[in-house]
């Protein structure tokens, strides 16, 4: 029985039992830059054990709905709850990798270390490193193929290798919520081949995986719910259900490629 089911047979009506099992659920956010909204009443209900792709146009609200979800840019309004209970609660169960773009790869410090800051729950203040955390993070970096790089400089990695130690500093955590925010952007084939073999690795035993992910091209490879935004929500569901051409018109209008509808509406 799953866990939905066994909230709505305690008596909870179907939609309070779906967010009280979600690993992530969004209502009424709203985000404002200034007058204009970057996001207007959002609602998501994330499925257990899925994996989620966060689809819309640029300037449609993509990364900062992950950021108002967590909390780092306060909204207007609106609330989330992770797997049913206040974010702050939750805050352990939860692993973000943020835009590569958006990090300081200046900073003196090596692969290890920055793998490392995924622990610091269990490192505490005093950031004691014992030998169980050093193979945490080692093993962490074996998983994305950067185990030989533990010593280099962060600065000194190419940005598909960066991205891959900031994915190693999210699995060292031990989540069972991964938010990404467009992981594949700017990466070599071979980093997106291995960093979705991980994310699919990660739903293969149970976790939830969201993404914010720009090329629609492999949306119904790579994943299997999606939501489609465009500063309010437009579709949400499994790729079969939200990823179609009705929706994507919706969502990019013009600008989106009349062939990339096309070949929806073919595959339909």
């Amino acid at each position: 029985m799953t866990a939905l089911n066994l909230a709505t047979q305690n008596g909870l009506r179907p939609e309070a039992a779906e967010i009280a099992t979600s690993p992530l659920a969004i209502r009424g956010l709203t985000v404002s830059y200034g007058e204009k909204p970057a996001i207007f009443s959002v609602d998501m209900t994330i499925r257990p054990g899925s994996m989620t792709a966060i689809i819309g146009p640029n300037g449609a609200g993509k990364s900062t709905l992950l950021k108002a979800a967590l909390g780092i840019i306060r909204p207007l309004s609106g609330q989330t709850t992770v797997f049913g209970r206040p974010l702050d609660t939750q805050r352990a169960r939860i692993a973000y990798v943020p835009q590569r773009a958006s990090v300081d790869w200046d900073f003196p410090t090596t692969v290890l270390d920055v793998v490392l800051m995924g622990l610091y729950r269990e490192l505490g203040l005093l950031r004691l490193v014992r030998s169980s955390h050093r193979k945490t993070a080692i093993d962490a970096l074996q998983r994305v193929g950067m185990a030989d790089f533990a010593d280099r400089q962060i600065g000194q990695l190419s940005g598909g290798q960066q991205q891959r130690v900031f994915l190693a500093r999210a699995l060292a955590q031990g989540a069972d919520l991964y938010l990404l925010d467009e992981p594949f952007a700017g990466v070599d084939a071979a980093t997106e081949k291995a960093i979705i073999a991980v994310l699919k690795s990660l739903k293969a035993v149970g976790k939830t995986v969201v993404a914010v992910h720009h090329d629609l091209a492999t949306v119904e490879q790579y994943f299997d719910h999606a939501f489609l935004i465009n500063v309010r929500p437009v579709a949400e569901g499994t790729v079969a259900e939200a990823f179609t051409a009705e929706s994507l018109q919706a969502a990019y209008g013009g600008r989106l490629a009349t062939a990339q509808i096309d070949r929806l509406s073919q595959a339909g």
